[in-house]
């Protein structure tokens, strides 16, 4: 149902990023606006009151989307928990069910057209050559084609998001079974909780200019719900991306194109969009720049948008308890997230582009989440009588609350309807 962000903006405070959306459509304002006019007059409830998501959540209850008109149920969107590795075995065995041939081998040569430097083929360890037209870089971190044979070059972020490790360590299940992730901001990063059926996974991402490998192995396995389930791994990554995702015959997707932390979980996302924008980008053999150059500008600002709304969480802190929060809340960020925040302070607006990754109750919901209050409202607002807003206001935030008391628990749910 979303993610729950404890102690980022203050230390003992908690909000909640919900997917889904907030409120229902009063007349022609966003509804936050018609939420800030009725706070100006005294209203208390939180802008959580009105959102299903929120509601829900509070006391682990879910239901899946009711596509009805008019339905609160209509206004539910959720992610889903998964198990990584089972779904790749999915997805492989789907993939090989319809002609996808899989070889294994470790790439031990690559060959490039003497002119035009373009990759012919790939020679494997049992020496075998797979040649091709077209080559996909999913080699990870490393980007064997993208960055070790084409040398495009890498645009390091570290300085907007310095995190740079991850201790990872699944444990048993205990405690609740939450229908939502949770954030929990630790001394020099944050440390993720997502629970699954048979197994709770932990992770804390971290700067290690601020901690140390064994001091933060130490915060994490002293801060779990349940029995560790193995030793804990170790990962390493520089913040960024490839400066261009496609580099002549090479496209690059997944970890061999950048990374970006996983706090609101974007990783699968961005692979997905840059298969989906593959396909429309689709080249004959002759690789027209034209497509080349259109496909690395799509991805560009998919990469810059995630980017940008994950430096929010960082930037919109008022921790000043640790040298890595003093940092991040006085660090310079975007101009395009800096106008984005001065913008929303004051008037409480967001426009949000075609195709942005996170729609307008994401930003809303960490704006006001991690404390930036717009100062005022649209003043479109006001051609609501304050009476129709009041009114509108009590029936969605007691239709939620009614409808929410009608569901079941996430862990019921589960029990029954996931094998």
């Amino acid at each position: 149902l979303g993610i729950q962000f404890v102690d980022w903006k203050q230390k003992g405070e908690t909000y909640f990023h919900p997917f889904g959306a907030f409120g229902q459509k009063i007349d022609i304002c966003d509804f936050h606006h018609y939420w800030l006019r009725a706070r100006e007059a005294g209203l208390k409830a939180p802008l959580d009151d009105y959102c299903l998501n929120a509601v829900l959540a509070r006391s682990n209850l879910f239901s899946p989307p009711v596509f009805e008109a008019g339905s609160p149920l209509s206004t539910l969107t959720h992610a889903y928990h998964f198990d990584a590795g089972l779904y790749a075995r999915y997805l492989r065995t789907y993939a090989e069910a319809r002609g996808v041939t899989r070889i294994e081998g470790r790439i031990t040569e690559v060959s490039q057209d003497a002119e035009t430097g373009f990759v012919t083929g790939v020679t494997l360890d049992k020496g075998q050559t797979v040649v091709g037209d077209l080559f996909v870089d999913c080699s990870g971190f490393r980007g064997l084609l993208i960055e070790e044979t084409l040398k495009t070059g890498y645009i390091d972020w570290s300085a907007l998001l310095p995190c740079n490790r991850a201790v990872a360590v699944p444990s048993e299940r205990a405690g609740e079974f939450t229908p939502y992730t949770r954030s929990t901001a630790r001394e020099a990063g944050w440390q993720w909780r997502i629970p699954l059926q048979h197994r709770t996974g932990n992770g804390y991402v971290y700067c290690s200019d601020y901690i140390s490998d064994d001091e933060a192995t130490r915060t994490l396995m002293a801060n779990l719900d349940g029995k560790p389930v193995g030793d804990p791994r170790l990962l390493r990554f520089v913040t960024g991306r490839r400066k261009q995702s496609w580099n002549k015959n090479v496209v690059a997707i997944g970890l061999s194109a950048g990374f970006l932390e996983p706090l609101e979980s974007t990783s699968i996302h961005l692979i997905q969009k840059a298969i989906l924008k593959l396909i429309r980008c689709l080249p004959d053999k002759q690789m027209a720049p034209e497509l080349i150059r259109e496909f690395n500008r799509q991805l560009t600002y998919e990469y810059e948008d995630t980017r940008d709304f994950i430096s929010l969480h960082y930037k919109a802190t008022e921790r000043n308890d640790t040298p890595f929060w003093d940092y991040n809340r006085t660090n310079t960020v975007t101009d395009t997230l800096s106008a984005r925040m001065e913008l929303f302070a004051h008037s409480g607006r967001l426009f949000i582009g075609d195709g942005e990754a996170f729609a307008l109750t994401s930003w809303v919901a960490v704006m006001m989440g991690q404390g930036i209050m717009p100062k005022t409202y649209d003043p479109m607002a006001n051609l609501v009588p304050a009476e129709d807003i009041r009114k509108n206001l009590n029936y969605i935030r007691e239709a939620f609350a009614r409808t929410a008391s009608q569901q079941i628990s996430h862990a019921d749910f589960v029990a029954r309807h996931i094998a």
